[in-house]
């Protein structure tokens, strides 16, 4: 081939020439094929790039087989839906090395259009193929006469419209990542229970608000199989993870644990069995805690729980006005299999508070890098142990979205709050609130 062009008038027109096709591929197509179309449209016939004819051949991979897909210029027409099989014609082959190859037509239904000349060029995916690799798209070119210059022009085109198809391909896969992402979306709110519920003279608030779409915390309100009037459980649940993988240990969880209280399964024995179901399911996600807890009809406001490495929830004890932290009775689930957890308990009497939450509380951090706290936690308790545990609750999580304005970390906030109101007459057995509120979005 002659010496390529050098002098700054061609490079500007070598420039000006990726801008049209550039702009030309820019717009919104439905798909790929849509774009490559209009390129081809748009520029065969124009003067300033001196293509006469064009055509767009498209890998059918069922029969490695390249199909005619559009054509377009002053050749007479090929028959629509032609195709031609890779091993029959071995440059669609060389395409995946050279990317843009000058050659004579061999076949014979092409040649009798009129096609002699050409230049083909490969654009968008390389597919693997076990006859080799191949370009998913080739377009065809016609020109009066071919030349080092129009082998130029033709690699301009190329390169304009593979990032355009690039792009394209960008944009399907965040239109079905966002999709997908919704229905997550959807499917962890519809785990979720309604804020509010009222179970004897405990009433009940919880909050969950996730750091992206979806997240890993999860917690609600179950009701045993039997003893539907004397128990109320309910779960807080953290995983380590963030995001999509998060939210599907979530996902996990909440099913495992809500067949585990219909079965009326004991609470040291679903724990122990979720741990290991855990540790089997998710062998390369991180761990996830969980904290436990069973309401009771006891006088002595009787409550039983599990915390598996979770955040210690905080009882305020009116009376007293002090504190008492429930830790651990038992290990992360996840990390290893069969590990056994205790069961601990604790009495809440009238104007007490439980508060749990996952360590997206506590773990909040304004702009200097400063931890929201557990003393802070404590004082929001300490100030408004009076108010009900709705009013607590939004307290609460609107002090640690205040506190974290400007903060690199964030994740995950869940909190629900129990508190336990002087009985009255009109005092429920395990029934919603009669307007609960919709999910809270902060």
């Amino acid at each position: 081939m002659a010496n390529r062009r050098t002098q700054s008038s061609s490079v500007m027109t070598q420039r000006q020439i990726y801008r049209i096709v550039d702009k030309l591929a820019s717009g919104k197509y439905a798909n790929e094929v849509e774009l490559l179309t209009s390129v081809m449209r748009e520029i065969v016939g124009r003067a300033d790039i001196e293509i006469t004819g064009g055509r767009i051949w498209e890998l059918d991979t069922t029969d490695d087989t390249y199909i005619l897909r559009y054509q377009h210029g002053s050749l007479d027409d090929i028959p629509e839906e032609y195709s031609i099989n890779v091993c029959d014609y071995p440059l669609f082959g060389q395409l995946a090395y050279k990317r843009t190859i000058m050659e004579y037509e061999t076949d014979a239904v092409l040649r009798e259009r009129g096609v002699h000349l050409y230049s083909a060029t490969g654009v968008g995916e390389i597919i693997k193929r076990k006859s080799g690799k191949f370009y998913k798209y080739v377009l065809a070119f016609n020109t009066a006469e071919l030349s080092d210059k129009f082998y130029d022009v033709i690699n301009i085109i190329s390169s304009a419209v593979g990032i355009r198809l690039r792009d394209l391909e960008r944009q399907h896969e965040h239109q079905i990542l966002e999709k997908d992402l919704n229905q997550a979306w959807e499917i962890q709110r519809s785990l979720l229970p309604d804020h509010e519920t009222i179970f004897h003279d405990y009433h009940i608030f919880g909050i969950s608000v996730p750091d992206r779409v979806v997240g890993g915390d999860y917690f609600d309100y179950l009701k045993p199989a039997s003893d539907y009037e004397k128990r109320l459980s309910i779960v807080i649940s953290d995983a380590a993870s963030k995001g999509l993988p998060a939210a599907i240990q979530a996902l996990f969880v909440s099913g495992a644990v809500r067949m585990g209280v219909s079965f009326d399964t004991k609470i040291a024995a679903l724990i122990s069995r979720l741990n290991t179901l855990i540790y089997d399911t998710f062998p390369y996600e991180r761990f996830v805690t969980l904290f436990y807890c069973e309401l009771t009809t006891s006088e002595n406001g009787l409550v039983l729980y599990a915390n598996a490495g979770h955040n210690s929830p905080i009882h305020y004890r009116a009376k007293t006005r002090d504190f008492f932290m429930l830790p651990s009775t038992g290990s992360l689930l996840g990390l290893v299999p069969n590990q056994r957890f205790g069961i601990e308990n604790i009495n809440m009497r009238h104007g007490d508070v439980l508060l749990l939450y996952t360590d997206g509380i506590v773990e909040a951090q304004n702009k200097t890098g400063k931890l929201f706290g557990e003393s802070r936690l404590k004082g929001i308790l300490r100030k408004h142990h009076k108010e009900s545990a709705k009013d607590i609750a939004y307290l609460c999580i609107e002090e640690v979205q205040k506190f974290s304005i400007g903060g690199e970390y964030s994740d995950d906030k869940t909190l629900v709050v129990i508190k336990r109101e002087a009985p009255t007459e009109n005092t429920k057995v395990f029934s919603k609130a009669p307007t609960p509120q919709p999910f809270v979005q902060f």
